[in-house]
C-alpha cells in the first residue's frame, strides 16, 4: 500500500514540476525587481556586519532577476537552479538577523513589524525554497528523453 501512495506522490510531483517552474521564475523576477523599486526596505534587513548594504541589495536583486529568468530557459535551467540555491544560502543571514534582532522594516506594507512567529517561520521556509530550487538541478524525465 505504501508503494502505491509513493507512486501517486511521484506522479503528482512529475505533473506539478513544470507548472511550478512558471510560478518560481516570475516570483524571483518580481522579488528581484522590488530590490530596485524599494531598496530601502531591503537595506534594513542586511546584517550590520556586512559591508555596503545598498550594493548588496542591488546585487541580490540582480541575482534574483537572473535566476528567475534563467530557470525559465531550458538551456540555463539547471545552472539557474543551482544559482538559486546559492542565492538563498547567501541571503539566509538576513533572515537570521531579522529573526534574532526583531528588525522592524520601516515603510513596509502592514507596518513592517512581523510577529516573532513570522520572523522565525522564515528560516525553515528558506529550506523549502532551497528544496524547490534544488528540484530543478536535475533534468526531468521528459527533458532527458531523446527527441523524436
Amino acid at each position: 500500500m505504501a508503494s502505491r501512495g509513493q507512486g501517486r506522490l511521484r506522479s503528482l510531483a512529475r505533473r506539478l514540476k513544470r507548472p511550478l517552474l512558471f510560478v518560481m521564475g516570475p516570483l524571483y523576477v518580481v522579488a528581484g525587481t522590488l530590490h530596485f523599486v524599494v531598496p530601502g526596505l531591503y537595506v534594513q534587513i542586511v546584517p550590520p556586519v556586512l559591508p555596503a548594504p545598498l550594493a548588496l541589495v542591488y546585487l541580490s536583486g540582480a541575482a534574483e532577476i537572473a535566476v528567475g529568468i534563467g530557470v525559465l530557459v531550458p538551456r540555463t535551467r539547471r545552472y539557474a537552479a543551482w544559482g538559486t540555491v546559492a542565492l538563498l544560502l547567501a541571503i539566509f543571514p538576513a533572515n537570521v538577523y531579522m529573526a534574532t534582532h526583531g528588525v522592524v522594516v520601516e515603510g513596509a506594507p502592514g507596518g513592517g513589524d512581523p510577529s516573532t512567529l513570522a520572523r522565525w517561520a522564515r528560516l525553515p521556509f528558506q529550506g523549502v525554497l532551497i528544496l524547490w530550487a534544488y528540484w530543478y538541478t536535475t533534468p526531468s524525465v521528459e527533458s532527458a528523453a531523446p527527441a523524436e
